[in-house]
């Protein structure tokens, strides 16, 4: 019996803090985690680039035109591998996208008081990239 290991899927997230030090998190509007609260960001595309990914949806889900910048971590969730990157603003306007119900910066009070996607807290705490105010 030979053991069949699931394809893993590349993702990317955006970390972004505001000038305030407040987080970029939405709420999701599908599964996996439907309706809890998350970084943005997705799916690799074949043939996308990480930082091109990104790009695109950070654009789809915020509103937002980013700069990707570096590595902040990597986690797996299941069959998805996400690599999350610390992003600049560049242009756009807030809006929930198409794979958010909601988008908003977060202090760290709020940051606390929403229900989170498994080990997110915990994930960013350790990468040092918790709201910071």
């Amino acid at each position: 019996m030979s053991g069949i290991r699931p394809v893993s899927v590349r993702c990317v997230g955006g970390i972004l803090h505001d000038h305030e030090g407040r987080l970029l998190l939405v709420q999701r509007a599908n599964e996996p985690g439907r309706g809890l609260w998350s970084i943005p960001g997705g799916r690799v595309e074949p043939g996308e680039t990480d930082s091109e990914a990104l790009v695109r949806e950070m654009r789809e889900e915020t509103g937002l035109v980013v700069r990707p910048g570096a590595l902040a971590g990597h986690v797996v969730r299941g069959r998805y591998e996400i690599y999350d990157y610390v992003c600049q603003v560049e242009s756009g306007f807030l809006q929930a996208g198409d794979d958010a119900a909601d988008v908003r910066w977060v202090d760290e009070a709020t940051f606390t008081a929403l229900a989170l996607t498994d080990g997110l807290a915990d994930t960013l705490r350790g990468w040092e990239m918790l709201p910071r105010c």
